[in-house]
């Protein structure tokens, strides 16, 4: 049914629900896994641009993020191969997380997007946002979401 499928993870316990299904569903399926952690470009504050930020300590932070995020995906990519599950590791270094997991997903040609979503609503979900509902309304990619 599915050959290429994306799981979006930031290595939460909620997005650890998202990655177990995701390489289950591939197992089941004889399909390729595409682990995806999206980092953020620069740190970012409250004060941004009120505080000046040396260029070193903003290149460790990055490089902290970066080091972190392939982690994240290099355990995916280890599960699934012992799952039996061919898989490739992706980082992405974007400040918009639900854009880089849509482009991510038509790059690497897959039909399927599973990613994890906290389940918020009212005044929460307004001023957290949703990236799982943004995945959901712009992409044409099917998604599968686990709470």
């Amino acid at each position: 049914m599915f050959k290429r499928i994306l799981v979006a993870t930031d290595g939460t316990t909620l997005s650890k629900k998202a990655v177990n299904s995701a390489v289950a569903l591939a197992a089941l399926n004889g399909a390729e896994l595409v682990a995806l952690n999206v980092v953020p470009r620069y740190p970012m504050s409250y004060f941004d641009g009120g505080i000046a930020v040396d260029a070193i300590d903003v290149s460790r932070v990055e490089k902290l993020w970066v080091d972190k995020g392939q982690a994240v995906v290099d355990a995916v990519k280890k599960l699934s191969l012992s799952k039996g599950v061919k898989a490739k590791a992706v980082t992405i270094k974007s400040d918009i997380v639900s854009d880089s997991i849509i482009a991510a997903a038509k790059k690497h040609r897959c039909d399927l997007i599973v990613m994890a979503s906290h389940g918020r609503k009212g005044i929460k979900r307004l001023l957290l946002g949703s990236e799982t509902q943004h995945v959901l309304t712009h992409t044409t990619i099917a998604v599968l979401v686990l709470r």
